[in-house]
């Protein structure tokens, strides 16, 4: 299978595009959401012992999310840490101390574009108060809890359930969340 042609459909806050897919001798025409390069961080407080979330509106889930830190590449040519470590600051107010890549994936590649690298962060000191980028209109409430808290809590984002997760691993908890 391969493309044959793509069409722009929308080019908004985000893109969404129309792909010819070739099958053989059949044409397939799928759309395809484009938001973009993504960063992501389970960020975890080394002063306080607490990790870090956040909680604001999302309009895929019409509700208030508890997520990890998180953001797009604002611009060509912004490298992912760099992106991470600008929306840690943005959402947060925290400088990063440590920032180790944990993987990169697509959320849902049956219909969208969107690539996350996926960090764990540690902190130690907040030095702005955080909330999110008033240009981006972001309301972003911060959440610390120490991980047995954490696993507590009903947790709806993709990307943050694999950060928890990967977190159980790598701190020997043999707790299931």
């Amino acid at each position: 299978m391969h493309i044959t042609h793509r069409q722009l459909l929308h080019n908004g806050h985000y893109k969404l595009s129309q792909l010819i897919v070739q099958d053989g001798v059949k044409e397939l025409r799928r759309e395809r959401f484009e938001p973009g390069q993504a960063v992501a961080a389970l960020v975890f407080d080394t002063h306080r012992q607490e990790y870090i979330l956040v909680r604001q509106y999302r309009v895929g889930a019409e509700d208030e999310v508890l997520e990890i830190p998180a953001g797009v590449l604002d611009h060509e040519g912004e490298a992912p840490d760099e992106a991470m470590r600008r929306e840690i600051m943005e959402e947060i107010g925290y400088e990063v101390d440590k920032l180790n890549l944990i993987a990169g994936f697509y959320p849902s590649p049956g219909n969208s574009a969107e690539f996350i690298h996926l960090y764990y962060a540690e902190v130690s000191r907040q030095t702005a108060a955080g909330g999110g980028a008033a240009a981006e209109n972001e309301k972003i409430e911060i959440i610390r809890l120490p991980l047995d808290k954490l696993l507590q809590q009903p947790i709806q984002d993709g990307k943050t359930w694999m950060a928890i997760q990967w977190a159980q691993l790598h701190s020997g908890n043999s707790q299931q969340v």
